[in-house]
């Protein structure tokens, strides 16, 4: 069932409404293609909808609840996008990492705050003039990624960053000109263990950082294939497909 409560979420100088589904969000984004609601009006687990639209969805069959009601609905539905202020969802995906081997949900969020100091894994988007970006091959991942991997015992995620870039490109970064552009949450039922990956919460922290110049990069450890510089149509070619991509979108647009 699609619910929509009523306009009364003041922003940008308008009323919105909330538009959510209290199943599926498969159901909800149907929904919003029939009607015609922008995709970047999607905010994880709702669609923001204007005042002046709420009864064209109506019609269409959202059903009209209230601001509490709509609320109660979405927690009971397990579709809740958590997030701090100022994070925008940019995905969510349910089994989205083959990688994980069973039931998980990956939420892909831009985050200006510093990552959780439990996150389990660091990547890096290094950036120089004109977009070009360092992707690596490696061993344990298909195709081409920016460099990252695992944190070690007692690393923090901004040291477990710079050791693995220097490990897996041989450029030595500065921790602190790293910049948090956000993260993947690898959420797992209780009970469960798939390998790396334990029950609750898994993050992958994501940094970036501009460099003023394309240094030369060569792997430096034996689980990396090959280390290089891509132009951006290169990049789009390579990972434009990945779930990953929007945080590297979000990470260029900023500049």
């Amino acid at each position: 069932m699609i619910l929509i409560d009523p306009p009364t979420w003041p922003a940008h100088g308008r009323l919105w409404s909330h538009v959510i589904s209290d199943t599926s969000l498969v159901e909800l984004h149907a929904f919003a293609r029939e009607v015609g609601l922008p995709a970047r009006s999607f905010e994880g687990d709702h669609y923001d909808v204007p005042d002046e639209r709420h009864a064209d969805l109506v019609r269409a069959g959202a059903v009209p609840v209230g601001n509490r009601e709509l609320a109660r609905v979405l927690q009971a539905s397990g579709l809740r996008f958590r997030k701090r202020k100022g994070e925008r969802p940019l995905g969510r995906f349910v089994d989205g990492l083959s990688a994980v081997g069973g039931p998980h949900v990956l939420d892909v969020v831009g985050s200006p705050h510093e990552p959780v100091s439990t996150a389990g894994a660091s990547v890096v988007l290094i950036a120089a003039p004109r977009d070009w970006m360092v992707l690596v091959r490696s061993v344990g991942r298909e195709g081409w990624a920016p460099p990252g991997g695992k944190r070690d015992a007692g690393e923090t995620p901004r040291g477990a960053a710079v050791r693995e870039v220097a490990e897996e490109t041989g450029l030595r970064l500065d921790p602190g000109r790293l910049r948090p552009v956000g993260y993947e949450r690898i959420t797992i039922a209780a009970g469960l263990h798939r390998g790396a990956w334990g029950p609750g919460d898994n993050h992958i922290a994501v940094f970036g950082t501009r460099v003023p110049d394309r240094m030369p990069v060569a792997p430096q450890s034996g689980d990396v294939l090959a280390a290089e510089w891509v132009d951006h149509r290169t990049l789009l070619a390579r990972c434009a497909t990945e779930l990953w991509w929007p945080l590297v979108e979000r990470f260029l647009a900023t500049g």
